[in-house]
């Protein structure tokens, strides 16, 4: 049986534990693991470093991800549709460059779908599409409390608060791409 051939995309759409939760739901996201890219600061950040926004780093998710069964395209369109990409280093009470909407590519191919897509989905929106079009320079796990955050912390405030909200809105839009569209 021959293996799957994987790729990765890198993100950030605010805080990485609302990315996560909705990447973690599509059919052929094999895994998501949050951290920190785009920073200038040399070695690993710490979640305290980051959030006081002096080191340049964005948090983000790692998705890896099956192209046979989700597209890199595919993925930009979710992940366009669930936060507000015309904010600039914003997403609800989050403020600060560590919060912005960017996309991290690993390749010409990825950056070039980007901003295709980004271009495509401009008419949805009222305002400009801010979002960062980069080349990926590092990526640094953040620590496992940060990890498959909201599936452990399902009832804490800012899930419900924030979270919950953008799930619902996942289900509405993309049900058809839900590994359980129930």
């Amino acid at each position: 049986m021959p293996t799957k051939s994987l790729q990765e995309a890198t993100l950030g759409a605010g805080c990485f534990w609302c990315i996560e939760a909705v990447f973690q739901e599509l059919r052929g996201v094999e895994s998501v693991v949050s951290g920190y890219s785009g920073g200038t600061v040399p070695g690993k950040p710490t979640y305290r470093e980051v959030c006081s926004g002096l080191t340049g780093h964005a948090e983000v998710v790692r998705v890896r991800f099956n192209p046979e069964e989700i597209s890199f395209r595919d993925l930009l369109v979710v992940f366009l549709s669930t936060h507000d990409p015309t904010t600039l280093n914003r997403q609800g009470a989050d403020r600060g460059t560590q919060y912005r909407s960017v996309v991290f590519f690993h390749d010409a191919e990825q950056e070039q779908v980007a901003r295709e897509v980004i271009a495509e989905m401009q008419q949805y929106f009222d305002d400009p599409i801010v979002t960062e079009v980069s080349p990926l320079s590092n990526f640094y796990e953040a620590d496992p409390e940060h990890q498959d955050f909201y599936r452990r912390n399902p009832e804490l405030g800012y899930c419900r608060v924030v979270i919950d909200p953008k799930m619902r809105k996942l289900r509405d839009l993309f049900a058809s791409r839900l590994k359980n569209p129930a």
